[in-house]
This record gives structure tokens, sequence and C-alpha cells, in this order.
């Protein structure tokens, strides 16, 4: 395995450098964001979950040990913490919210003055489905496909097995697909 820049840099703040975390911080910070907007759809609180998976790591920093990347303890500690968010329960009534999108409102091969609002369809069809999904499908398939996790990697996170991601990861892409169908259907349309 090749050295981990980022591992180095959690021992060197082990050992009382704190512009390492800081570089920790800068390199990390906007995937953080990223990663927990995808569970909370609230970009506000998404940050301030962000900001608490550093504070947790920082509080972590002791019982760090390298023998994972980096890039794996971090995201363990915020799946985590956004699961431990969205099992407090705030974040259902969101769920609920999501209406499904209109699969005719896809962009076309042409530009046109109408294809922002087709992204936007296709972004909010997306952001329903990461919503509908089960907790530790979502996770799953975020650190996959969004974040590309190995399924290794996915597994040490999640605290399971190798075998439960991957028919994680096979249910959430089944879901996906399913999801999205009708825009696929629109696109073919439009090709042809």
């Amino acid at each position: 395995m090749a050295p981990d820049p980022d591992a180095a840099l959690m021992l060197a703040f082990q050992r009382g450098d704190a512009a390492a975390f800081r570089t920790l911080f800068e390199r990390h910070a906007r995937a953080m964001v990223a990663f927990c907007h995808h569970f909370v759809r609230d970009a506000a609180r998404a940050e301030e979950l962000a900001q608490d998976v550093f504070v947790k790591l920082h509080q972590a920093a002791d019982r760090y040990t390298p023998s994972a990347r980096f890039k794996t303890f971090l995201y363990r500690i915020a799946s985590n913490h956004c699961l431990n968010e969205l099992r407090r329960g705030e974040y259902a009534h969101r769920r609920a919210d999501l209406e499904p999108a209109d699969p005719d409102a896809l962009p076309s091969q042409a530009a046109s003055p109408e294809d922002a609002a087709r992204a936007a369809a296709l972004e909010r069809a997306v952001g329903g489905l990461l919503a509908r999904l089960p907790e530790k499908q979502r996770a799953a398939l975020v650190l996959c496909r969004l974040e590309g996790l190995s399924y290794e990697e996915i597994a040490e996170v999640l605290d399971t097995s190798v075998s439960a991601v991957k028919s994680l990861v096979h249910r959430a892409t089944v879901a996906a697909a399913d999801a999205l169908a009708p825009f696929g259907e629109r696109r073919k349309e439009a090709v042809s």
C-alpha cells in the first residue's frame, strides 16, 4: 500500500502539530459537506454536520492508527454522525415532501432554454431517490458511487462485512435504476 499523506498528517497532529489538522480540514471539508448533504438534503445543516465531523475527528485523534487509509477513518466518523442525525427523525418529513420529478423534464440532445430546468428535475429525482433509500443502503451507495471507496473500505466504515456492502450497494443500485428508468426512456426517445 502506498504511503497515505493524510495519515501522516493525522499522526503529526497526534504529536501536537495543529497545522497538520488545518491541512486535513482544508483538504476534506468540501467533500464532508457534500457527503453530509446526501443525508440531510439541507445545505446549512450539511455544513454544521461537516463541522461536527471535524470536531469528532479532532477528539478521536488519539485513537487513530494508520491501519487503514485516513479517508476510511474520516468517512466512518462522518457516516456514523450522519446516520445518527437521521435516526433522530428530524429529516423524515423532508423525505415525504420530495415530489417525484417529471421524466419529460430531462434535457434533450439539443440545447434549449429548458435545459437548466430539466437538469434540476433529474437532480431532484436523484435527491428523492437518496432520501427514500434505507440509511445503510444510502451510505453504501454514496460511499461507493460518489466517494469512490472500495467495498473493503466501506465495510470498515459501516462496520459490516464486504458481502453485506456488496448487497447494500446492489440493492441501492437496483432501486436507483428502477426510480430513474423513466428518465432513461425519455432520453432514448429524444435521441431517436
